[in-house]
């Protein structure tokens, strides 16, 4: 039944133009969580790998426009540039994003410079995880559709949603699509938690619900990047639950207005839940102070759920380990990638097989063993809108 607690789905109607407006999806944020968000290997294909490890690899230098050798290393120097984050314009990350950089960081810059170049069947994959995972949250309750008009409204739906949940897991109860975000080393990071819910011992594990093409579990390198996913959730969940994650980092990176009044439609869901609030800055209040003082414990398991798509059998399940220092180890590394620390990265020759499947490969001067990156990912001023 549908009701204020029900968690909301954002209906955009605002300018094409306000990103995180028309991105607002069912219960967060648009993070693309699913283990076909990019097409992997079978694995009789990785068995055929062994023919590529001897492609060449990446050259230390290469001739540039008056023929003298350019080090990749040092292909920024000398350059006026902006950092990936400026350069494609984002105000935030999606864990997905950092989660991708573990599988091919090149693949990842070419995502951001190349949108749109996702070929017809693997956003046919992409459409059938969605959809399986619309039919995991529908059974723990119904979606309420909200018009919104702005990028303060398409926030406050997030917000709602946390609110409408928080009482939920008090209760140990089951909540499914949950909403995260937090600055990590300067940045940003959002994404949804698929599952949360208590064990039979008290402990509060979160479940990763990943689908898969073919009836078989992942290779190990995609369990790798699948790990490191969830590693980042439980990251981000157990600073919000601490107090670590404040209003005004938010406000920043994200340039909301806080005073701006919400549109009628959110204000009356709100009301409907029993939130007396008119901007967003109220309701940013009531979700912090909810956060600090639930006594929401931090996440004690991570579980990563593997699922045939053709059946939603599970095929298999994996309990992940979660090392705070390896994984600040690993963000911090990520991370100076975006804020122009360094250049973009592609696989070692061991991971080549990779390429087999990125849509990028023809494209790719990583692959090609030229020791450049591609006009592509280049350094370059802001596109005009």
């Amino acid at each position: 039944m549908q009701g204020p607690s029900s968690p909301i789905q954002s209906c955009a109607m605002a300018d094409p133009r306000e990103e995180e407006t028309v991105s607002a999806e069912a219960s967060g944020f648009s993070d693309l969580s699913d283990s076909e968000f990019l097409e992997f290997l079978d694995l009789e294909d990785a068995q055929e790998s062994n023919a590529l490890v001897n492609m060449p690899g990446p050259s230390s230098e290469s001739l540039g426009k008056d023929d003298k050798p350019i080090s990749l290393q040092n292909w920024k120097r000398g350059l006026d540039i902006l950092s990936p984050m400026e350069r494609f314009q984002l105000k935030y990350l999606y864990v997905t994003d950092l989660a991708s950089q573990n599988w091919c960081e090149l693949q990842t810059a070419y995502g951001k410079e190349l949108p749109g170049f996702l070929a017809p069947e693997k956003a046919a994959v992409l459409d059938t995880g969605a959809s399986i995972h619309l039919a995991r949250e529908l059974e723990l309750h119904d979606l309420v559709t909200v018009p919104v008009t702005t990028k303060e409204d398409a926030w406050a739906i997030k917000f709602l949603n946390i609110l409408s949940m928080i009482p939920t897991l008090q209760s140990e109860g089951h909540i499914r699509e949950f909403p995260v975000f937090g600055e990590v080393e300067g940045v940003l990071l959002v994404g949804v938690i698929d599952e949360l819910h208590y064990t039979a011992k008290g402990e509060l594990e979160l479940t990763e619900l990943k689908t898969r093409r073919h009836p078989m579990l992942p290779l190990e390198a995609q369990k790798k990047k699948d790990c490191f996913q969830v590693r980042l959730y439980k990251y981000i969940f157990d600073a919000m639950v601490q107090g670590k994650v404040t209003p005004a980092s938010l406000i920043h990176h994200t340039k909301l207005c806080p005073e701006k009044p919400l549109g009628p439609s959110v204000l009356r869901h709100a009301q409907q839940g029993g939130f007396s609030v008119k901007s967003l800055g109220d309701l940013m209040e009531l979700v912090f102070l909810s956060l600090t003082l639930s006594d929401l414990p931090v996440i004690d398991i991570l579980k990563i759920e593997y699922i045939y798509q053709e059946t939603a059998t599970v095929l298999g399940t994996e309990i992940v380990a979660f090392e705070e220092k390896e994984v600040r180890g690993k963000v911090q590394h990520y991370m100076a990638y975006w804020m122009g620390h360094r250049e973009p990265q592609g696989v070692d020759v061991e991971e080549a097989w990779k390429c087999r499947t990125c849509t990028y490969a023809d494209i790719c001067e990583w692959r090609k063993g030229s020791g450049v990156l591609s006009s592509a990912v280049a350094p370059q001023a802001k596109k005009a809108k």
